[in-house]
């Protein structure tokens, strides 16, 4: 854990709280002795923890709106899959012959 003096810390204050981020936290010592801690705080939500919408569809229709769209990136990813996959490859440079000393 990497410890700054006061000063250190007032000049650098963003490069400190990306360190801390990082690396889990960091120390600032003042002149009189005395250290402190700075951690990030973690969250304990989840990011799927979103707030709910109000809406006239009903759960058949969500799940049928839902499938639809899955199936339409599943085809959108395959049908890039495919067109790579057709794309002549890139030429190669031929190897230069190796030269040895004279």
């Amino acid at each position: 854990m990497r410890t700054y003096t006061y000063s250190e810390a007032r000049q650098r204050l963003a490069a400190l709280l990306d360190q801390a981020r990082r690396e889990g936290r960091v120390q600032i010592r003042r002149q009189d002795g005395s250290t402190f801690v700075v951690q990030p705080v973690v969250s304990d939500q989840s990011p799927l923890d979103v707030p709910g919408i109000q809406s006239r569809f009903r759960r058949g229709e969500l799940v049928a709106l839902v499938r639809e769209e899955r199936e339409r990136s599943g085809e959108r990813v395959l049908m890039a899959l495919s067109n790579k996959r057709l794309q002549p490859p890139k030429a190669r440079r031929p190897a230069r012959p190796h030269r040895g000393k004279k």
